[in-house]
């Protein structure tokens, strides 16, 4: 099982995105426990990304929403929330 790990920035965007999408917050539970337990879950949709953000990781909360992380061992710290053209 992987720990996850959060900065004040995530915090500070999960909350301003929670206020926005209150409905979602049940979805991002459970995909976080999901990402804990396997971050290679197929269904988390889990890719590297490439450029500035080349050292992170993202997985689809929905169609619409991603969440990016940085996988290091079996650490996970989630740095960024939001739509797809939000995170990129």
């Amino acid at each position: 099982m992987y720990k996850l790990y959060t900065t004040k920035t995530f915090e500070k965007k999960l909350k301003r995105f929670l206020g926005k999408h209150p409905n979602l917050e049940k979805e991002i539970t459970e995909t976080l426990d999901q990402l804990a337990k396997n971050p290679f879950e197929a269904h988390l949709k889990m890719h590297k990304l490439s450029g500035l953000l080349k050292d992170e990781r993202a997985i689809s909360l929905s169609y619409e929403y991603r969440i990016l992380f940085i996988l290091e061992n079996d650490c996970i710290y989630l740095t960024n929330i939001g739509t797809h053209d939000e995170v990129y």
